[in-house]
């Protein structure tokens, strides 16, 4: 901020005599702050995909090999005008759905079991971090061998993956509760169950928040390895029939779908951590 006066000398006022405000004009770099910040996230995607029509355009790069942003936007005309792409976009969005639930309902129950109760903690830790070392990629032969090739082995996939991110984080958030805050909460009266009510688990929301988004990552990542094997719908299964054909435009208007709807279910996750964690005020930058 600039004045762009000098400030009156005091010592030649009377004690009786108001100030007179001088008014203060905006520097440069405030004018700068006055661009939207979603605006300055587009510069960087707006360039990419320029350069890649220059390159696509010029030859550098060949439609064999990777087609031309316009081409893709053909492509993903076509594919809505038909319906080709909403309704696997459908299916798709329900499998997700359904095993982020499932995942997510093992994964907290067991965080819960064992982060409230050393006795919990003695019987189910172990194992989890056992088995969360296993890679739950490798299991797709079994989970086709017990559960069939429906939308069984799928939705298992997804809720293995979900569960172990949504442990983790939860589990980690009410060990990582301040102890003082449990000791406040005991000397206001508060019981066994009003200590987990109004302290550990509103303390353990942030961490709860953080495995949330990393187990909509991980669900959307399970989603294309469960989609490219024995779909018959979903993105995946469109990839897969793509593929077959070399129809590089189809394959990238399917990632595009998969990174749209991650950076959706990101932003959901966002917008629910300012609603839920309104008392935790953090650090966003300069």
């Amino acid at each position: 901020m600039t004045i762009d006066h000098a400030p009156p000398d005091l010592s030649t006022l009377s004690k009786n005599e108001p100030l007179a405000l001088e008014p203060v004009t905006p520097t440069a770099g405030s004018r700068r702050r006055a661009v939207p910040r979603w605006l300055r996230r587009t510069v960087g995607p707006l360039l990419l995909l320029a350069g890649w029509q220059v390159l696509s355009a010029t030859g550098v790069l060949h439609r064999d090999i990777l087609a031309s942003p316009g081409t893709i936007a053909a492509a993903a005309g076509e594919l809505i005008s038909d319906g080709t792409l909403p309704a696997a976009m459908g299916i798709s969005l329900q499998r997700v759905a359904v095993g982020l639930l499932l995942g997510g309902v093992i994964g907290i129950s067991l965080a819960l079991v064992s982060g409230l109760s050393r006795l919990g903690e003695d019987l189910v830790d172990a194992t989890v971090q056992m088995l969360r070392t296993v890679p739950w990629v490798g299991l797709i032969p079994l989970f086709i061998i017990w559960l069939g090739i429906g939308e069984a082995p799928k939705i298992a996939l997804i809720a293995l993956g979900v569960a172990f991110h949504l442990y983790l984080n939860v589990y980690a958030g009410i060990r990582g509760v301040d102890e003082q805050l449990i000791e406040a909460g005991q000397s206001l009266g508060l019981g066994r169950w009003g200590l987990v009510r109004h302290v550990v688990l509103p303390g353990a929301l942030p961490g709860a928040m953080t495995g949330l988004r990393y187990s909509l990552a991980t669900a959307w990542l399970a989603l294309v390895f469960g989609e490219s094997i024995n779909a018959d719908a979903g993105i995946g299964f469109l990839m897969n029939q793509a593929r077959e054909f070399f129809r590089t435009d189809v394959i990238v208007v399917c990632l595009v779908v998969y990174a749209f709807l991650g950076l959706l279910a990101d932003a959901v996750v966002r917008t629910l951590e300012r609603l839920l964690l309104q008392w935790r005020p953090t650090f966003q930058g300069k």
